[in-house]
């Protein structure tokens, strides 16, 4: 029985995979901020209730994992929430910066010493890989000037991508880091958007998404297989050379001194 994480537990692709890893046997802790959709993933699923947009809220969950058990196979991020206005968190720091990377990169490092203990660990960060438009604002990366929701989101996956960097440089030999894009898919809790872009949203989906079934599939396999290099990237089923301009490596470090800053 593998014992698998998952952030964005209660929704979209996070949810599916918590039920089907849960339905294959597996020691499932979704981590959600919503507690009556914790509560309706059922008793096969155990449900870590935290506001993964704070540092308090992934220290918690952090804490409340590793509580219950010495060992974590597995690592799936999916936690993200479109923000058409800027907000903040209690931080200070602007919400998907905090929560789309933020709190991916506490997760990830916090149950490092959990990976560690697996046979088989693995990390798989769900993100947008490949992208190649968007850019860490170095000088401004709360977006305090000139925000929007679609620049907040590419610089957010911006980071993810230098995440991965930074993280298997550091550990991926012991725990390899998967850096995964589905594609446009039928996943998501877009209540916050407007009406009109929800429905134009949904009337994409109907022409041009894949279902969750299909991009949630590529991550049981990363989750079954782990892949033995320390990084690796898919785009959509393509693997990708990890020479491309967004996973450079002075980026990544960069990045981190400014991570370890933030946290700080």
């Amino acid at each position: 029985m593998a014992v698998t994480v998952i952030s964005g537990g209660t929704d979209g692709m996070g949810r599916a995979l918590a039920l089907a890893r849960a339905a294959r046997g597996d020691r499932v802790f979704a981590i959600g901020s919503n507690r009556a959709k914790g509560e309706r993933l059922g008793g096969a699923v155990e449900f870590v209730h935290a506001d993964l947009s704070t540092l308090a809220g992934n220290r918690a969950a952090i804490a409340a994992i590793t509580a219950a058990t010495p060992v974590v196979d597995a690592l799936a991020l999916f936690a993200n929430r479109q923000a058409p206005r800027r907000t903040v968190t209690a931080d200070g720091l602007e919400t998907t910066f905090a929560l789309y990377y933020l709190s991916r990169h506490l997760l990830s490092h916090g149950l490092t010493p959990l990976l560690s203990a697996s046979a088989r660990p693995v990390i798989v960060n769900v993100a947008g890989v490949g992208t190649t438009k968007g850019a860490i604002a170095w000088d401004d990366p709360q977006l305090t000037r000139g925000y929007g929701m679609v620049r907040a989101q590419l610089q957010a996956g911006r980071a993810n991508d230098l995440l991965g960097v930074a993280y298997a440089a550091e550990h991926g030999e012991r725990v390899p880091y998967v850096l995964y894009h589905p594609g446009f898919t039928r996943s998501g809790d877009a209540s916050m958007l407007p009406p009109p872009l929800r429905l134009a949203l949904r009337v994409a989906a109907r022409l041009a998404a894949r279902t969750v079934e299909a991009s949630v599939a590529p991550v049981h396999d990363f989750i079954d297989d782990p892949p033995k290099a320390p990084l690796t990237a898919v785009d959509r089923g393509r693997p990708l050379p990890l020479t491309l301009r967004t996973l450079d490596p002075a980026d990544a470090a960069r990045l981190a001194e400014l991570t370890a800053e933030i946290r700080a």
